[in-house]
């Protein structure tokens, strides 16, 4: 009797368990609970593992306003995330399994040739250079660059500006506005301060270590609304500069991907809520997507 009993016992703790397994497939489940089965992917894609491991790991800016913010609660918010959080869903991965690591101007290449981000999405210029190192897919939006400087300040009224020598500006290492407003520069070694992050470049505005910050223009337009009455542009954009999703080089299959998922949300509503729920507040123009360049 006491084998019989036992035998029952482990025959019903089995069937509980291959019920709890097969839970996932019913979508009256827990909201926690995940359904990789409802997304299928070719096998050994890029998309196939990312989607049965559930997590992906996306680089971003985490110091500007309206694309890439770390807030108090120590999570980044901004377009750029939005745009991340799109393509994870097309994953089918949901946003509490998304990872966010900061990923600098400088050092967005070597985040993804290492594999420690699976994708980077933090106002990233595509250009040929960076192409000789990681793929592109987009662009999803085209910023122009800019130049910020102290509101009461009338001296500075574009990037002619700095051509007498006698004014600095800041940028950040690696980015593609620092290398662009060195030709208006009569000596770059003591007329351009780079910083690894633009808020070190706004505190050396306002201390007065320099006399203006250069970057795109909705970057420069986040840093306005959050400093209200303190700073203003100088002058019109004076470069076009198309932001990509920097992914692996050769990864072919994952940027026809995510250049399909770009247009898919386009059309469904998702991109343009994404805009206005973010860098929307400081430009409310709702940019129309850029068509996607499939190279």
């Amino acid at each position: 009797m006491r084998i019989t009993r036992m035998t029952a016992i482990a025959a019903a703790a089995v069937l509980t368990l291959g019920v709890a397994a097969c839970g996932g497939d019913d979508d009256s489940g827990d909201a926690g609970s995940t359904d990789t089965g409802s997304k299928t992917f070719e096998a050994g894609t890029t998309m196939e593992r990312l989607n049965k491991a559930q997590k992906i790991v996306i680089g971003t800016k985490f110091d500007q306003p309206g694309f890439g913010l770390k807030g108090l609660d120590g999570k980044p918010a901004g377009f750029d995330v939005e745009i991340g959080k799109i393509v994870a869903d097309e994953l089918g991965i949901p946003e509490d399994k998304i990872e966010y690591i900061e990923t600098p101007s400088a050092v967005r290449e070597e985040k993804i040739e290492k594999g420690e981000a699976d994708i980077v999405v933090a106002t990233y210029t595509i250009n040929d250079k960076r192409k000789e190192r990681i793929d592109f897919a987009g662009p999803y939006y085209v910023a122009g660059q800019n130049i910020l400087v102290k509101a009461d300040d009338t001296s500075i009224t574009g990037p002619d500006s700095f051509k007498a020598g006698d004014k600095k500006v800041c940028s950040v290492q690696g980015s593609t506005p620092a290398a662009n407003i060195e030709q208006y520069l009569a000596n770059k070694g003591s007329q351009l301060v780079l910083f690894d992050v633009y808020t070190k470049c706004i505190d050396a505005l306002n201390s007065g270590q320099v006399n203006a910050v250069t970057t795109d223009n909705v970057i420069l337009l986040g840093f306005i609304a959050r400093n209200e009455g303190k700073f203003k542009l100088a002058g019109e954009n004076f470069t076009e500069e198309p932001y990509g999703i920097g992914l692996k080089k050769g990864d072919t299959a994952f940027r026809t991907f995510i250049n399909d998922t770009l247009e898919k949300a386009y059309s469904d509503g998702r991109y343009e809520g994404a805009w206005k729920d973010t860098a929307g507040k400081f430009d409310d123009q709702v940019p129309t997507g850029p068509a996607v360049n499939r190279y």
